[in-house]
């Protein structure tokens, strides 16, 4: 950032940093593993997916942080793409079971290595004795984001049982 005065203003900004921090992640990404045609958020799924086989899409964007209808839409181009598989599940036929296909494994493992150089091409930006505390500011933040997920989850369960009591209301 050059040392203009409009640029002094952002350069003291914690938000404004962090989110360049980002832009600069995906941009690495980008030139690394995006090669593949993998989005940074597609990657995102697909490793979630991996680590949680048959998970619904639901309990996926708990996971991810990912918001629903984003997730949604990922999946589906996932499938399209033939790199997912899923399914209504057995216990609640209005949730959606998710799975990696052998392609979907296949893309995973070839952008694996290249994603985890990026975390760590990032985290060489710090000096070591910092970037433990580094991560655990970012997972600090992590966690807040986390928080406000919950309430906005449980606010949302709340407001989809009004209408049915509502409902139940006037049928009685």
């Amino acid at each position: 950032m050059s040392g203009n005065k409009e640029n002094k203003q952002f350069a003291r900004s914690f938000s404004h940093l962090l989110k360049r921090a980002v832009q600069y992640s995906v941009y690495l990404y980008m030139n690394e593993v995006g090669k593949t045609g993998l989005t940074h958020r597609q990657f995102t799924v697909l490793s979630a997916v991996d680590s949680n086989e048959g998970k619904s899409q639901t309990e996926l964007v708990k996971i991810t942080g990912i918001d629903r209808s984003t997730l949604a839409d990922l999946v589906v181009r996932l499938i399209a793409q033939g790199y997912l598989h899923r399914k209504r599940t057995k216990e609640d036929a209005r949730a959606n079971a998710v799975r990696l296909t052998p392609v979907g494994k296949k893309i995973l493992k070839a952008t694996q290595d290249g994603a985890e150089g990026i975390d760590k091409r990032l985290l060489a930006c710090f000096p070591a004795a910092d970037r433990r505390v580094v991560m655990e500011c970012l997972g600090t933040l992590a966690t807040e984001m986390d928080q406000v997920d919950q309430v906005s989850s449980e606010e949302e369960e709340v407001r989809a049982v009004k209408p049915r009591k509502k409902a139940e209301a006037k049928a009685n």
